[in-house]
């Protein structure tokens, strides 16, 4: 177990900024998409491009403190501020909560004039933050763990609503619902079709849908529940074909990662207090089995993400799933 000396150490600090660079969100440019960024903005908390970094550069220290992952001294600071963050896809669930029906990011090749627009609307004029997290940057500078400091300011607020566990002593954040609507052209395991069911596991927990028979084209609209600890990883989405003299054969899987909800429920606090809108999005690559952008509304006074998966690991198949959030009450 490493001690608090031993993390202040330079080659210990450089190691964590390795690891939080090595995620899937944070090999990708956060402002245009690039493929491995080697610059960062420490204050921001998001890894960026070459040409992106110009422009960060332009914006000045107070906005945007750039460093280069590997050329550049880090202080505890930056490095700590950065893994707090946690990196793109946390940082752009926020400063890309507002995004205007429509807008599209520039790309890898975008112009320089292009890039300089989103950039500074996204950093400077804050255009894209929720109103009431913004700040005026005109009159108070962005210290190094501004990012990390917004991210707690809107965590704090639901630290009392965060409830102890008496299994072991896990704590529970929330309750995520899963509704599993449909799959599309689904794998044939059978002789001319298959019998399928879903299974969703959350860290130790596992549940299923009921089994649909002799369907490649099932319509569950089932809905499942599961616990969200305080240290939460990804849902595992798995599809089963169900036999009854044999093992199951698996039918496909894929990953959904829940920062980007979580992260965006957490932001607003109560969604009674709003109505319809986006609030947040969780963005397809080619690291994610998104077959389309993923965006995240309160519908309803509810905090809900509609996610269309290609099915992994398997020659065919689609999974259409429902996540909504629910926060813990006191």
């Amino acid at each position: 177990m490493n001690s608090r000396s031993e993390l202040g150490k330079p080659t210990s600090g450089k190691r964590r900024l390795r690891d939080l660079l090595l995620l899937k969100d944070n090999r990708v440019c956060a402002d245009c998409g690039a493929p491995d960024p080697k610059w960062a903005s420490a204050n921001i908390g998001v890894f960026i491009c070459l040409k992106c970094c110009g422009i960060h550069r332009s914006l000045g220290r107070h906005i945007s403190k750039v460093l280069s992952v590997t050329l550049d001294d880090w202080s505890e600071e930056d490095i700590d501020a950065m893994i707090e963050v946690g990196g793109n896809a946390s940082a752009n669930s926020i400063y890309e909560a507002f995004f205007p029906e429509g807008y599209s990011k520039p790309g890898p090749n975008a112009s320089h004039e292009d890039r300089m627009r989103f950039i500074r609307s996204k950093y400077e004029l804050q255009e894209f933050l929720k109103p009431s997290l913004r700040i005026d940057s005109g009159k108070s500078a962005l210290k190094p763990s501004f990012s990390k400091k917004l991210m707690n300011s809107f965590r704090s607020s639901n630290s009392s609503k965060r409830s102890e566990c008496s299994d072991g002593m896990v704590e529970f954040i929330g309750v995520l619902k899963v509704k599993v609507l449909y799959g599309t052209n689904l794998a044939i395991r059978d002789m001319l079709s298959s019998d399928p069911y879903v299974v969703l596991t959350l860290g130790q927990q596992t549940v299923q849908t009921s089994v649909m028979g002799s369907n490649l084209n099932p319509v569950w609209n089932e809905e499942l529940m599961l616990s969200v600890p305080q240290q939460y990883g990804p849902l595992r989405v798995r599809v089963f074909d169900y036999d009854t003299f044999s093992a199951d054969d698996i039918m496909g899987e894929a990953e959904v990662d829940l920062q980007p909800l979580i992260t965006s429920a957490m932001a607003y606090g109560d969604p009674g207090m709003f109505g319809n809108m986006q609030i947040g999005k969780w963005l397809k690559s080619h690291d994610n089995a998104l077959m389309e952008d993923s965006t995240i509304n309160i519908v309803d006074e509810k905090v809900k993400q509609e996610i269309p998966l290609k099915l992994q690991n398997v020659e065919s198949g689609e999974l259409y799933l429902e996540l909504e959030w629910v926060a813990l009450e006191q």
